[in-house]
């Protein structure tokens, strides 16, 4: 597994969330409840940016439609969306975020 280095940790909003782009692929770098987390950045209902919505609870909120997300597992919580989104497997060294491109099965 490739490990990419995306951000410094302070770079993360405290319960927010950061857009970054690996080799193409939109990912929103997520701080919860303490814990650090990397998942698809468009949103499976509406495709808009998930970095963009609310942080609570180790859950984002889609900001169009109020579709919800769990961080840990990418599976919607709520309607509309129905389709999970992709999460990436993530390390933080040294005040540096890593993020694995190979998204788990889900």
């Amino acid at each position: 597994m490739r490990f990419v280095k995306v951000c410094p940790l302070d770079k993360i909003p405290a319960d927010g969330a950061l857009a970054v782009e690996i080799d193409g692929t939109p990912v929103a770098v997520v701080r919860s409840g303490g814990g650090v987390y990397a998942i698809g950045d468009i949103c499976s209902h509406a495709e808009v940016s998930l970095s963009e919505g609310e942080v609570y609870d180790t859950t984002v909120e889609c900001w169009l439609h109020g579709s919800c997300f769990d961080l840990r597992t990418g599976e919607p919580t709520n309607p509309p969306a129905t389709k999970p989104i992709p999460t990436y497997e993530i390390k933080v060294e040294d005040d540096q975020v890593y993020v694995a491109l190979d998204a788990e099965d889900r």
